[in-house]
């Protein structure tokens, strides 16, 4: 029987061949982009997944809440770390990390040395009892339990240490910075799972206690936070996480910071599961990654992939219904002879099954291409190899079998409902069929094709009017080089900077911080009191010397800059002036802050600029004047452009003679603040594909639709052109309702672009403007695309010979 019903779909889809074709390519479209969706959020959801006793193990974190800003960091002050240990009930293990980077490592043996290796960290013995490696040599009982000690996973035991075994390795010396030497105790191996845990050094923590470089590891300041301080815990078998969070909020309220708690600011400690790790934006994971998750576009792709698997299920239903007749015939007579309503579903959901399993065959393909469109956009461990795993091999069959009752259910059950005798008398096989179905269906199909291409556009133009937004200050032809951590003296740097002001391609030489706008944050509180109220304001630091506002560009508006040997007065920008009650510059001269229990006098004012992404508004600001910057800012000129190379080799060549030993980098400001969007280049990269996808799909439907419609008119064509009717008029005829059922599809997807873009435009302090012309390009679009589908299969059946047009029978 079951042979039967495969003999009868293969003859049905071979007899079929156009319909089936676009069947098979709008399916295996969807699925393509299905699968490769799938495997993403699979790889960023199954991070850390095999960590023995995972659900106990959690990091703590640092939460802040205050008047006007709320602030999260995944870094820890030092002594929590001994306050959870001399109280840890509930805890079994408390381990904390120090993110670490090294300028280079020697090994004693060879005195071979290795410039920044990168992937270090100072932790204890609880790590390895959290984490559990596998360890190769040495043993976790005792490791980093004394000072001088040093693990190696396997990859940087055989790049120290080519040829040697594991076991061989141990008991060998290396020279960290030409002055700490620590004994290799154990190779580990790293972990083969995805993990964002990719340390490939760990140094015991009390090698660096008495030393005064890397004391910071054991500060006693309870108001200091790093992002390099992690901590880790991992709770008893009872998991009472409760009890262990009691804990943390009772040592927040008894370390507050009394001068920030009367600002409004109170700080938190708490909890964050292992789990939530990798996908969560407000803490992150470790210096050490490249790639980042993000929870807000997976849940973005999932849609994308529901939405153009559904865009296939539909071509398959309007396709197979609005042919529904053809095989009538057929239907009736196998009723006739006895089949049951149940026989012919199932024999039409094998139908559907069989052109669904080709279209996953194809798909396969088709993902293997987008993988490879993606490739920048996706990290490099993500592959189709991942489908081969058991969970995604089950998820890829359930969603097949869901596809063919989505696609084959209704048209079977249509089909089933034939009246044998209407049949055979050549009767209407489906009595009051209007056809509503399909047009909803088409409707539907040309909504979400709109909705993607208006929301292509608005984000597109969105993202171009962030990278091209004035904000406030200079960026293009402007560069800074960051001294070499704890290796350059400001002596050394200023004779550096003196050197490379001989560079005529050079202009404008500034030491400072960090530039106007930066992913870093230097900020503190300060107070104000005027009239006998007292006014408690959260501000961001800039740090620079008297040549940092000329060199970005940034206009003082009254006053003057910070005395060369002071750094006890602030030019504040606008945005701190009005917060403090101040509507013109001259004004706020001469006011005072008080900080520390020391005023800090206001001398200037500079004019407003944004500090980080137009995504946030602008923060009040003090710019001021400090001795330990050590960034050298200067710019080129701009319309030299062609010299450049040559400049900074001149500058690199300067680097090498004060530097020898130092790896040499330049930053150009234009190019670090392109990098604040690059989640919304992301975003317009997928809705551009899938916009193309979503068009394409569609538009094979409306194909189909199309055929069957010229077809089943073919007589009326051929009449009508007999009695004179032109091309373009029988074009007009039959492609009005396809060209109104867009119309339609248009009128409904412009609310739901517009609701969608401008929530997600909430998001940006600064954006762009809902522009009518962006809808009304959108409409056009898909109206012209539309309307070249439908008039390529009229246009070849109106130029049919009318006398074979009306021998069709």
């Amino acid at each position: 029987m079951y042979r039967n019903y495969l003999k009868i779909a293969f003859r049905s889809i071979w007899k079929n061949k156009t319909f089936s074709l676009i069947n098979v390519i709008g399916l295996s479209i969807g699925l393509s982009a299905a699968f490769v969706i799938g495997i993403m959020i699979y790889y960023d959801l199954t991070f850390d997944k095999f960590h023995e006793d995972r659900d106990r193990i959690y990091r703590v974190v640092v939460d802040t809440q205050g008047p006007d800003r709320e602030g999260h960091s995944r870094g820890v002050p030092v002594p929590l770390i001994d306050a959870l240990k001399a109280n840890s009930a509930g805890i079994d293990h408390v381990s904390p990390f120090f993110l670490f980077g090294f300028d280079k490592v020697t090994v004693a043996s060879s005195q071979e040395e290795f410039d920044w290796p990168g992937d270090i960290v100072i932790a204890d013995q609880a790590y390895f009892k959290i984490f559990n490696y596998q360890w190769l040599a040495g043993s976790s009982n005792a490791a980093l339990e004394n000072p001088y000690e040093v693990v190696l996973s396997k990859s940087r035991a055989e790049k120290y240490f080519p040829g040697k075994l594991p076991e061989e390795v141990i008991g060998n010396t290396l020279v960290y910075e030409d002055s700490l030497i620590v004994k290799v105790t154990g190779i580990v191996a790293e972990f083969e799972d995805r993990s964002d845990f990719t340390f490939k050094e760990f140094l015991s923590r009390s090698s660096v206690q008495n030393s005064e470089k890397y004391g910071y590891i054991y500060d006693t300041s309870w108001g200091s936070i790093s992002s390099s301080t992690q901590l880790f815990i991992k709770t008893d078998k009872f998991n009472n996480k409760e009890a262990v969070q009691a804990q943390l909020n009772a040592l927040a309220e008894e370390y507050k910071n009394e001068e920030m708690a009367a600002l409004g600011y109170f700080r938190s400690f708490n909890l964050q599961p292992l789990k939530a790790l990798h996908l969560n934006d407000n803490y992150g994971v470790f210096d050490n990654s490249s790639y980042r998750a993000s929870a807000d576009i997976l849940f973005g792709l999932g849609f994308i992939a529901l939405f153009l698997l559904l865009l296939g299920c539909i071509n398959f239903i309007n396709l197979n219904t609005a042919q529904s007749a053809k095989p009538a015939k057929e239907i009736g007579i196998r009723k006739t002879l006895g089949s049951s309503k149940k026989q012919l579903v199932i024999q039409y959901l094998g139908e559907t099954f069989i052109l669904t399993l080709a279209a996953a065959i194809l798909s396969l393909f088709l993902a293997s291409l987008l993988l490879r469109v993606f490739a920048d956009f996706i990290p490099s461990g993500l592959s189709l190899d991942l489908m081969q795993n058991p969970v995604l091999i089950f998820s890829l069959l359930l969603l097949l079998i869901l596809i063919t009752f989505l696609a084959g259910f209704y048209p079977g059950l249509v089909l089933s409902h034939f009246k044998p005798v209407s049949v055979l008398k050549n009767q209407s096989v489906l009595d009051g069929d209007k056809g509503s179905l399909r047009k909803f269906l088409t409707v539907f199909q040309f909504v979400i094709a709109q909705v993607f291409i208006i929301a292509m556009l608005l984000v597109g133009k969105q993202i171009n009017y962030l990278i091209n937004k004035d904000m406030g200050f200079k960026t293009e032809s402007i560069a800074y080089i960051k001294a070499p951590r704890g290796n350059a003296s400001l002596e050394k740097y200023e004779a550096f900077r003196e050197e490379l002001e001989a560079v005529p391609e050079v202009k404008n030489l500034s030491i400072a911080g960090d530039p106007p706008a930066s992913q870093s944050y230097s900020g503190r509180g300060v107070s104000y009191f005027s009239e006998g109220e007292e006014t408690h304001v959260q501000i961001q630091l800039l740090y620079g010397d008297e040549n940092y506002l000329d060199l970005y560009g940034i206009d003082l508006l009254t006053g003057r800059l910070p005395l060369k040997d002071s750094i006890s007065e602030y030019v504040i920008n606008e945005t701190l002036m009005r917060q403090i009650g101040f509507q013109k510059p001259e004004e706020v001269i001469g006011q005072q802050f008080k900080v520390n229990n020391k005023n800090i006098p206001i001398v200037g004012v500079m004019e407003d600029f944004n500090q980080s992404s137009l995504r946030e508004e602008i923060e009040p600001m003090a710019f001021l004047q400090d001795s330990q910057n050590r960034t050298l800012h200067f710019s080129f000129e701009a319309n030299d452009i062609e010299n450049w190379p040559l400049a900074i080799n001149k500058i690199e060549s300067q680097w090498k003679e004060f530097f020898p030993d130092e790896t040499f980098k330049i930053n150009f400001v234009d190019e670090d603040v392109k990098k604040f969007y690059s989640e919304e280049q992301s975003t317009a990269t997928l809705l551009k594909w899938s916009t193309g996808l979503a068009i394409l799909i569609s538009c094979l439907g409306l194909l189909g639709l199309v055929i069957h419609t010229t077809e089943r008119r073919t007589k009326e064509i051929g009449i009508r052109k007999v009695l004179g009717a032109s091309i373009m008029q029988l074009n007009l005829l039959l492609g009005k309702e396809f060209m109104a059922l867009v119309g339609i599809a248009f009128v409904i997807a412009v609310p739901i672009a517009w609701w969608g873009i401008s929530s997600w435009l909430q998001e940006f302090a600064n954006h762009t403007a809902m522009s009518w012309w962006v809808f009304l390009l959108g409409g056009l679009g898909i109206s012209i695309i539309a309307l070249a589908v439908i008039s390529i299969k009229i246009f070849a059946a109106a130029n049919t010979n009318p006398v074979k047009s009306l021998s069709t029978e």
